[in-house]
């Protein structure tokens, strides 16, 4: 484990939950929360908002324009290859922020970090056992129905002159950052959970609270048999 400041404890009670988009991070970290009291942080929420402050801030110090780039140069105009590589590139400061926020949290109790960029690369130097984090990812046919079911993952909210091809890059991006997280995972010994939609939210969960019982103080899912 990494010697880094951890000045509440909380980065040592930290249970990971990392991998792909629409793989049911956040349901799942939710589900566990609720079943063995704990504490969520879910990346996303922060990394549109406060971290995006955080951003701005850095392009200032850094003289660097302000504003974030427009729509079509964000999904349009670069391939997918281009998008993937820049989202991995981007991850590490991004990570340096969610341990800033963690770092602040003080709890008795482990706590769960959820999102995509929690990377196992980035994670695995932190923990003392690479059980305290899984990678959730979907099969490819969860995945498009993921895009066909949910509004949210079937059209980019953006004006984009070619919505059809800024969508179609979205998926393609996020495809590879995924095989890039299993890649990564795999490596390092950290558990891959594929979702394929043959189990539901509590079944996945179920999964990773197995994973977690070390740390959650309960042998098996809440309502099975031990």
């Amino acid at each position: 484990m990494t010697d880094v400041r951890d000045p509440h404890g909380s980065l040592r009670r930290m249970l990971w939950i990392g991998g792909a988009q629409w793989a049911g991070k956040t349901t799942v970290s939710e589900l566990l929360a609720r079943d063995f009291g704990l504490t969520v942080y879910h990346y996303d929420y922060h990394d549109a908002r406060g971290h995006q402050d955080r951003r701005i801030a850095r392009r200032v110090a850094r003289g660097e324009p302000v504003a974030d780039p427009g729509p079509a140069r964000v999904w349009t105009e670069r391939s997918p290859e281009e998008m993937a590589a820049e989202t991995l590139a981007g991850f590490p400061l991004r990570f340096d922020w969610v341990l800033d926020d963690l770092r602040a949290l003080s709890t008795g109790r482990p706590a769960i970090a959820e999102g995509w960029g929690l990377r196992p690369e980035l994670v695995a130097p932190l923990v003392d056992s690479v059980r305290r984090m899984v990678v959730l990812v979907p099969t490819e046919d969860f995945r498009q129905h993921q895009i066909r079911t949910l509004p949210r993952a079937g059209a980019l909210d953006v004006p984009v002159g070619d919505p059809a091809r800024a969508q179609a890059n979205r998926i393609a991006r996020d495809r590879l950052v995924a095989e890039d997280a299993v890649r990564a995972a795999r490596r390092l010994g950290v558990r891959v959970i594929e979702v394929d939609g043959t189990r539901d939210a509590a079944a996945v969960a179920s999964l990773v609270a197995e994973q977690f019982a070390p740390w959650l103080g309960a042998p098996a899912w809440p309502g099975e048999p031990g």
